[in-house]
């Protein structure tokens, strides 16, 4: 259950006050904001909000253990919802007994999972139940589908993006029907990948980009790979996208964790973990980058890096679940179904 597995994160951070003078943390001012959903005051709620954040649970059950696990989830819907106030961003939640036919009438399918209504989208997150990061992804998914690069120093801060896929495309500009198509297509996958767009001349010619087309970038690759056969329709930049969305590297990201965890290659993962601002990390992370590299186009490898800085609060769990000393880089085979592992003494 991902609700389970979300409990193991982070939540000690909802309760700080102060980390130093004049640094204030926000704490639960005692208003219950989310909303018990169900058939009659659902069509109201996706009326009033911008956005709805919905948790599908299960029916929670009479023993104290869970009973606990669910009001420190609620715990971190509630400061979310109060943080996000403002933006008009309502949370509710869904009994998948109670509200069944709700749940089946909305979308929701999987227990345990947490939705959000955008406009006519649903979108699944698939990350940490930790309110920062569920926080910065709902504000990720009010920003624009598409960044613009306007001039060098955007276009800079582009270049130093490469844990992330992205793609750039070249267009006369936002009245183009071509960018449309590409805008549309940015929609489906927003906010898990970026997707850029420049109108300027300078900017395209630095990039290699010719009018209307689109290049596609794999996580730590020097170089981008030409989508073929522009100009594009919406489709087909999905259909581009979603074949080619499996890097050969891949970082672990606490916004996306589930969805990169349950991506394996017949249960199995190459698991690599190595702290980057660690020197042996580092150092070890260039030479996995390399191999990632040259071996690009083997669809048959694929690594997930994870950097135990980014989840403190698994550390223990990881050492004791795979027998592994992670103050020292290590890479070894995981298989997600029984989580039996295997890596080097």
């Amino acid at each position: 259950m991902k609700v389970t597995c979300w409990i193991l994160v982070g939540f000690y951070l909802l309760f700080c006050c102060k980390a130093e003078e004049g640094l204030n943390f926000p704490t639960y001012d005692g208003k219950d904001r989310v909303i018990d959903l169900n058939e009659k005051n659902y069509k109201q709620a996706l009326k009033k909000y911008d956005m709805l954040c919905l948790l599908f649970h299960e029916p929670v059950s009479s023993d104290k253990v869970s009973q606990k696990q669910f009001q420190m989830t609620e715990m971190v819907l509630e400061l979310a919802a109060q943080v996000l106030e403002p933006r008009s961003i309502g949370f509710g939640m869904v009994d998948s007994k109670k509200d069944a036919k709700l749940a089946k009438k909305l979308g929701l399918v999987e227990e345990g999972s947490l939705y959000v209504f955008k406009e006519e989208r649903l979108i699944e997150f698939d990350g940490e139940l930790a309110t920062d990061v569920l926080v910065e992804f709902l504000l990720d998914l009010l920003e624009d589908p598409v960044e613009i690069i306007n001039n060098k120093l955007e276009l800079q801060a582009f270049d130093q993006i490469d844990e992330e896929i992205k793609l750039i495309g070249y267009f006369k500009g936002e009245d183009s029907e071509h960018y449309k198509a590409f805008e549309e297509a940015a929609e489906h996958f927003q906010p898990y990948i970026k997707f850029f767009a420049t109108f300027d001349k300078g900017v395209a010619k630095k990039l290699g980009l010719k009018m209307n087309e689109v290049d596609f970038y794999e996580p730590f690759m020097d170089e981008p790979v030409h989508i073929p056969d522009k100009p594009y329709t919406e489709e087909e930049l999905v259909e581009f996208v979603n074949e080619h969305k499996r890097a050969t590297l891949r970082k672990l990201r606490p916004e996306d964790m589930f969805e990169t965890w349950e991506d394996d290659m017949e249960g199995i993962h190459i698991v690599a973990f190595a702290e980057e601002d660690d020197p042996d990390g580092f150092e070890f992370l260039e030479i996995l980058k390399q191999v990632a590299r040259d071996n690009t186009d083997n669809p048959d490898l694929s690594i997930v890096w994870i950097d135990p800085d980014d989840f403190p609060l698994l550390i223990t769990y990881w050492e004791k679940t795979f027998k592994i000393d992670l103050f020292r880089p290590q890479i070894g085979v995981v298989n997600v179904t029984d989580v039996s592992s295997m890596f080097p003494e």
